[in-house]
C-alpha cells in the first residue's frame, strides 16, 4: 500500500509540474488551453473556468494539456489564440516549459534536501576485506577515520574520493579507537576497475567498507543551493554519459534502464526508508524525466523541438504527412523500447515467477 500511494503521488507531483511547464507558458504567449488533465482516460471530476477545463482523470499515471490548433486534425482557422498561429519561438518557448520546470523542480528538491539533511554514511569503517592493505596495517572494525593526508573528513564519501584520487604511493591516516587517535600510513593497492559507464579506470583502494551508521550533512541556504545545483549538474552528466554509452553498447542496455514497475519498487523502498530518501529520489526521477523529454526522438518534447529547429532553418514547416510519418516510427520505437523495458523489469524483479506461484494456488 506505502510503495503504491508514494508511486501515484511522486509520479503525478512530477507530471503537474511539467505539464504546468506547458500550461502556464501556453497562456503567457496567448494560446488557449482546453484541457489540463491529471491522469489518462475517463474523467473522474473537473472544472471549467474560462476557456480550460480542468480534470481528474481515472488512469493515474501521467497527464497532459490540450492546446487549441495544436495539429492540423484540429480544423486550424489561423485565429492569433491557436498553437499553430505563434512563431517558432514562442511554441518552441511552450514545448521547452514542461522538461525545464522538471528540472528546476530537482534544483529545488535537492536543495531542500540539503537543508533538511543529506544522508550518507559516516566515516566508520564496517568491514575489512582481506588481502588488501587496510587489513596488514591494522585497520580495525569501529575505526572511525578523521583525517586522510591531512584532509579532515565528514562522510564516506569523502574518504572514496580522496583515496582513488591519490597519486602518492603511500596515505597517511589518522582514525579514532576507543578514544583514542592513531596516526598511521597505508600502502593502498593499485586497482583496475570498471566505471558505471563500461569504460576502465585505475584506483587506489585500502579494502575498507562503511558501518551502516548514517548522518545527515546539514548546510544554510546559500550553500544548499550550491550544493543542489553541483548534484544536479552531476547527475545531468552521469545520465548523458549513461545514455550515451547505452547507446554505443558500452554499458548492457538493459541494465541502465528501468520502467514503471522499477520506478514503483523504488519509490516504496525509499519511502519505508523515510521522508528525505523519498524527497531525493522525486528529485532524481525529476530531472532524469526532463533530460529524457529532451531527446530528440518524435513524440517526445525533444522530437517536436527538432521539427520546430528544421522549421526555423528550412523557413516553413515539415508537411503534415511527413511529420506523422516519422512520428509513428517513432512511437513505434518507444513502444517497443518500453515493451522491453517492461520485459526487463518483470525478469529484474521476479514478476513473472510470482504470478506463477500465484497461479499455482
Amino acid at each position: 500500500m506505502l510503495s503504491t500511494l508514494s508511486f501515484v503521488i511522486v509520479l503525478s507531483i512530477l507530471v503537474v509540474v511539467h505539464e504546468f511547464g506547458h500550461f502556464i507558458v501556453a497562456k503567457k504567449t496567448g494560446v488557449r488551453v482546453e484541457k489540463f488533465s491529471i491522469g489518462f482516460g475517463p474523467e473522474i471530476f473537473g472544472v471549467t473556468k474560462g476557456d480550460t477545463r480542468y480534470a481528474v482523470s481515472l488512469v493515474p499515471l501521467g497527464g497532459y494539456v490540450k492546446l487549441t490548433g495544436e495539429s492540423v486534425e484540429d480544423e486550424v482557422k489561423g485565429e492569433k489564440w491557436e498553437y499553430l498561429s505563434k512563431s517558432v519561438g514562442e511554441r518552441a518557448k511552450i514545448i521547452f516549459a514542461g522538461p525545464l520546470l522538471n528540472y528546476i523542480l530537482a534544483f529545488f528538491i535537492f536543495s531542500f534536501v540539503f537543508v533538511l539533511g543529506y544522508p550518507t554514511f559516516t566515516t566508520t569503517v564496517g568491514e575489512i576485506l582481506p588481502d588488501y592493505p587496510g587489513k596488514a596495517t591494522g585497520i580495525e572494525v569501529g575505526d572511525k577515520i578523521l583525517s586522510i593526508n591531512g584532509k579532515d573528513v565528514e562522510t564516506w564519501d569523502d574518504i572514496t574520493a580522496i583515496v582513488r584520487m591519490n597519486k602518492e604511493p603511500g596515505i597517511d591516516l589518522v582514525i579514532e579507537r576507543d578514544n583514542r587517535q592513531i596516526d598511521m600510513e597505508i600502502l593502498p593497492k593499485s586497482k583496475e576497475i570498471k566505471t558505471i559507464f563500461g569504460s576502465k579506470k585505475r584506483v587506489a583502494l585500502i579494502g575498507i567498507t562503511p558501518s551502516q551508521d548514517i548522518i545527515y550533512v546539514k548546510y544554510g541556504i546559500l550553500k544548499s543551493f550550491y550544493m543542489g545545483a553541483k548534484k544536479l549538474t552531476t547527475l545531468t552528466y552521469i545520465t548523458y554519459r549513461a545514455l550515451w554509452a547505452s547507446i554505443t553498447g558500452t554499458i548492457p542496455f538493459k541494465e541502465s534502464v528501468t520502467g514503471p514497475i522499477g520506478i514503483f519498487y523504488i519509490t516504496g523502498q525509499a519511502a519505508r526508508l523515510g521522508f528525505v530518501y523519498l524527497l531525493q529520489l522525486m528529485g532524481i526521477l525529476s530531472a532524469s524525466l526532463a533530460i529524457f523529454n529532451l531527446l530528440p526522438v518524435p513524440v517526445l518534447d525533444g522530437g517536436h523541438l527538432l521539427f520546430l529547429m528544421i522549421e526555423k532553418i528550412r523557413k516553413k514547416p515539415i508537411t503534415p504527412k511527413v511529420q506523422e510519418n516519422i512520428t509513428q516510427v517513432g512511437l513505434a520505437l518507444l513502444i517497443c523500447l518500453m515493451l522491453f523495458v517492461f520485459y526487463n523489469d518483470f525478469m529484474r524483479y521476479g514478476i513473472f515467477e510470482k504470478i506463477l506461484s500465484l497461479w499455482k494456488r
